[in-house]
């Protein structure tokens, strides 16, 4: 984390930016799919941010040079999840970050084909 008071990692109660403003007003993410669990990494090459990117974003895409969750880099920054879920989002969508959700949990097997499975295996008796 970066030192009180100064730098991009400034904490936002003590900034006198407020979340809104850092998230350019919006309250929700462009994608629904980014969690608290997804994993950021900076593109490879990543593009060049635009000189309007805040100083969040920049810390954010410099963090992710190496694999980080959103929750992490929401620590890191000593930003509120939620604010973080957006700047990350823009940045997926602008090609700057890449997000790697977890495997999908797997879903229970069709109870018909269970039955089916049991009912062959007694067969085979």
């Amino acid at each position: 984390m970066s030192e009180p008071g100064g730098g991009p990692g400034r904490g936002y109660a003590d900034s006198a930016l407020r979340p809104y403003v850092i998230t350019k007003g919006r309250s929700r993410p462009t994608r629904n799919t980014i969690g608290v669990e997804t994993l950021l990494v900076a593109a490879d090459p990543s593009p060049a941010l635009p000189v309007s990117a805040t100083r969040e974003e920049v810390a954010l895409v410099r963090m992710c040079e190496r694999l980080l969750s959103l929750v992490e880099a929401a620590a890191h920054l000593q930003l509120p999840v939620s604010v973080v879920k957006v700047l990350a989002s823009d940045l997926v969508d602008s090609g700057h970050l890449s997000a790697r959700t977890g495997v999908p949990q797997a879903t229970a097997p069709d109870s018909q084909l269970l039955q089916e499975v049991l009912d062959g295996l007694r067969r085979l008796r």
